[in-house]
């Protein structure tokens, strides 16, 4: 699975801090994890970015949700899941996620 460059930094960061937090990352979530067959990468992204919002999480947003597109997921889907989310994660954790959100479409053009 190919790794945003956003992502790939702020492992390398960590790394520095926490290296067992992203040796297990990296063998066990995303050698193991993402690759069972139970739900597909476009089901697996959907689901992450969907925890993130609802969490608030914006910051591990951006690299899910450049994942998710790469992965399969439509812009307007995201849009509707941020949409979706509103009334059951909060409408400030649905407006932080669109911004988010019109950050990564911009910069993916």
């Amino acid at each position: 699975m190919s790794t945003p460059p956003a992502a790939t930094t702020a492992r390398d960061v960590v790394r520095q801090v926490a290296p067992k937090l992203i040796e297990l990352s990296e063998k066990i979530l995303y050698a193991d994890v993402w690759e069972r067959p139970g739900l597909s990468k476009r089901d697996r992204s959907l689901v992450t970015v969907a925890t993130l919002i609802a969490l608030g999480r914006s910051e591990q947003l951006k690299g899910h949700l450049e994942r998710g597109l790469a992965n399969g997921l439509k812009r307007d889907e995201i849009g509707e899941v941020i949409t979706h989310l509103a009334f059951y994660a909060g409408w400030p954790a649905a407006m932080t996620a669109g911004r988010v959100a019109q950050q990564v479409f911009e910069a993916k053009g």
